[in-house]
């Protein structure tokens, strides 16, 4: 029986071979699939775009309402089955992505093409470990879609203004950092001297001094550590004070980044209709179509 069959069997592989052949290189399809699902400008792009956030902002739910202990007796397997859905729904998402975009690996390797893919692996990896599949969460980046899907190009700018200010200001912010490390280091190695000695103090070592220094410094005060003697709460009085006057540094810094990327930006206007806010780079005006002066 195994003989006689065994060449209709080869027969079938071969006939779902080709008809998968045919489907992996139908290029029609491909641009079907594309239209829909990488283009919002269509109605079923969109109608597609926005039952995508649907679904990320549920499963974001689901994967909270998860993580509430008290509600798995009721609910839990209501979940679980909801997060099934989402996972297959997302994974097939992915993969049609991959399939009908015009270079696989540019999107694979692109910042929404890793924000898909983490959408998903989390849920797979959780079958080893337990807790990984919280890790879902970092769907909510995915939510960005939402800026392309409803027309909110000028909440992107502004976006890519302050991305540009943090990446122009970022020397000095780590010349900071590295001053207020300094800082705190100096500082609880000194909390140390004072009140190390102390029987039974918190400061019984430098790593748990820097530790208060830098609470107290950024005027979280836990309270769980506490100077003793009076020299070493005059110390923390300086640090408290010290903390207010440079915890706004960063703020100022970033800030005057932002006034001049955006004067920057203001500058480069079009000679013909007077108007700015091109992009850097920019040969035509998105106003008046105009050529830029170089």
């Amino acid at each position: 029986m195994i003989c006689v069959f065994r060449p209709e069997i080869m027969i079938f592989l071969n006939e779902i071979w080709c008809k998968w052949q045919k489907v992996l290189h139908d290029e029609k399809l491909k641009h079907k699939i594309y239209v829909i699902i990488f283009e919002s400008d269509t109605p079923m792009g969109k109608l597609f775009d926005v039952a995508l956030i649907g679904f990320i902002a549920l499963s974001i739910l689901v994967v909270i309402a998860e993580s509430i202990k008290s509600w798995n007796p009721v609910i839990g397997p209501y979940l679980r089955v909801s997060e099934y859905v989402f996972t297959f729904f997302f994974t097939l998402e992915y993969v049609l992505r991959l399939y009908c975009s015009p270079k696989p690996r540019k999107y694979a390797l692109s910042f929404f093409g890793i924000v898909d893919l983490l959408a998903t692996l989390p849920f797979y990896i959780g079958w080893l470990f337990g807790t990984a599949r919280y890790l879902l969460v970092i769907r909510t980046f995915r939510l960005i879609r939402v800026f392309r899907v409803f027309k909110l190009f000028d909440f992107l700018d502004e976006g890519h203004l302050l991305l540009r200010s943090l990446v122009y200001s970022s020397r000095k912010i780590i010349v900071f950092f590295l001053f207020v490390l300094i800082m705190v280091i100096s500082i609880g190695t000194l909390m140390y001297m004072i009140e190390g000695q102390c029987e039974g103090s918190a400061f019984s070592n430098i790593p748990n001094s820097i530790y208060w220094a830098i609470v107290t410094m950024t005027t979280v005060g836990y309270g769980d550590i506490t100077p003793e003697t009076p020299l070493g709460r005059f110390l923390s009085a300086v640090v408290m004070l010290l903390g207010y006057t440079i915890i706004a540094v960063p703020t100022g810094i970033v800030s005057a980044s932002m006034i001049q990327e955006h004067r920057r930006k203001e500058a480069l206007k079009c000679p013909h209709c007077g108007k700015g806010g091109h992009e850097e780079g920019a040969a035509y005006c998105k106003y008046c179509g105009g050529k830029l002066l170089e």
